[in-house]
């Protein structure tokens, strides 16, 4: 009986996080609800306490590095964007061809995405998009593809996408072979779209007349300022990979580390500036800007996962997927990746990360051909949809994107993509 109500609890949680934008409630409050309750009813179920806690101890440690290394990389990217570090690559951009300037949003975005990660890409992208063109259809269509872009950029790389940051620490895959194995797949992804789209756009964009205020002329940050904290930043980000590798330690201990080196460097970039020009520029100023409510999101989210978990539920659906689909890792994983369109990837992949043991080996052993599937699917298959990603839905709220727009101009290129991308892993295994 308390088993079913944890799950009737997580089903209804799930659905006011995919209804968030109709009801108005933040999905971080409907996470931490249904994180907190899973692990009360779990208590009342009659499990002894002390195995209770020490299950709950158990999962604290998983989701403790996921948070930590999540703080850290999201107060690298505010800081370099508080210092305009961002504008290296935007003011490269000068083509007005259509065409053109897919190919080079989409190359930007797909590599960009894979060095810092999707979310953070798809939301400097956004911003990026309406300095290039003042036409909404065309904004709306250069979204779209970032979209896509992101999503595939940050499939193959173990920092690109909060899916396979969970499976990198989790010890499902190891860095190389993620990039190894699916940055073929995932370029696929993203090549599918774009060649589509080539025949199809036509003409050139109308720029809009950007109208420089009085701020403008007072910038707070020089080019020295910004060229040290964006190329730090970046190298912080892409030596964390490397750190784990070498160390054999967590990755939030590497990217605390690059956060270390970049604040003591800011301190002392800004040391002779006055308390209010130094506040902005620093990382306590900066802290007040980091995402906050997407942190408490993915802590209650992992935390219901977690319960349902720990009281065995997770593995009926496992017992369930193997018996349907006679255990066939592709059917399964696409279907995983179909359903992160309708409802948020981190929760189907902790599900999945709960449902399968990793095996000494096989397809469930470390950097076995479920998780590099699981990472590829995970990753690309929630661009079906606007808000099956974190980045459709950042670009969604920014751009203010319809979503049945979405659906008649984007999701059959996503699907396209997304596909092709999955029969290119299938052939290469």
């Amino acid at each position: 009986m308390i088993t079913t109500l944890m799950i009737i609890v997580f089903i209804l949680g799930y659905m006011a996080i995919a209804l968030e934008h109709p009801i108005k409630i933040d999905k971080a409050a409907s996470a931490l609800i249904i994180g907190g309750l899973g692990w009360a009813l779990y208590a009342f179920s009659g499990v002894d306490a002390g195995h209770m806690n020490e299950h709950l101890s158990h999962h604290l440690v998983d989701i403790a590095e996921i948070l930590f290394f999540l703080l850290g990389a999201m107060t690298i990217v505010e800081l370099i964007d508080a210092h305009e570090g961002f504008s290296i690559i935007t003011n490269k951009i000068t083509t007005n061809k259509k065409v053109a300037l897919m190919w080079v949003l989409s190359i930007i975005t797909f590599f960009f995405s894979a060095a810092l990660d999707n979310l953070t890409t798809a939301i400097v992208m956004a911003a990026l998009l309406t300095k290039l063109t003042k036409d909404r259809e065309d904004l709306w269509m250069f979204a779209g593809i970032v979209i896509l872009s992101a999503n595939a950029g940050g499939a193959w790389s173990p920092i690109g996408d909060i899916t396979t940051i969970m499976l990198w620490i989790g010890g499902q895959v190891t860095a190389t072979n993620i990039i190894t194995s699916v940055f073929l797949p995932s370029v696929v992804c993203a090549l599918v779209p774009l060649i589509y789209l080539s025949f199809r756009l036509k003409g050139a964009i109308t720029r809009p007349i950007i109208v420089k205020n009085k701020e403008h002329y007072l910038d707070p940050t020089t080019p020295l300022e910004r060229n040290l904290i964006f190329y730090t930043g970046v190298a912080g980000l892409l030596f964390v990979p490397v750190f784990k590798t070498v160390t054999h330690l967590p990755p939030y201990v590497g990217i605390l580390l690059s956060l270390g080196v970049l604040w003591l460097i800011t301190e002392i970039l800004h040391r002779s500036k006055n308390h209010e020009q130094k506040s902005a520029l620093s990382v306590i100023g900066v802290l007040k800007k980091v995402d906050v409510p997407t942190i408490f999101f993915f802590l209650g989210i992992l935390l219901a996962v977690a319960s349902l978990q720990s009281a065995g539920q997770l593995d009926i659906v496992a017992t369930y997927l193997d018996k349907t689909f006679n255990g066939d890792i592709y059917i399964i994983n696409i279907i995983i990746g179909l359903l992160s369109s309708i409802v948020d990837n981190v929760p189907l992949v902790a599900g999945a990360m709960g449902m399968y043991e990793i095996a000494p080996m096989g397809d469930y052993a470390v950097d076995g051909m479920f998780w590099e599937f699981l990472a590829y699917c995970a990753g690309t298959g929630g661009s079906v949809l606007i808000i099956g990603s974190a980045a459709g839905v950042a670009v969604m709220g920014i751009l203010k994107i319809d979503f049945i727009w979405y659906l008649k101009n984007i999701s059959l290129l996503a699907l396209m993509g997304y596909l092709a991308g999955a029969a290119t892993y299938i052939l290469m295994q």
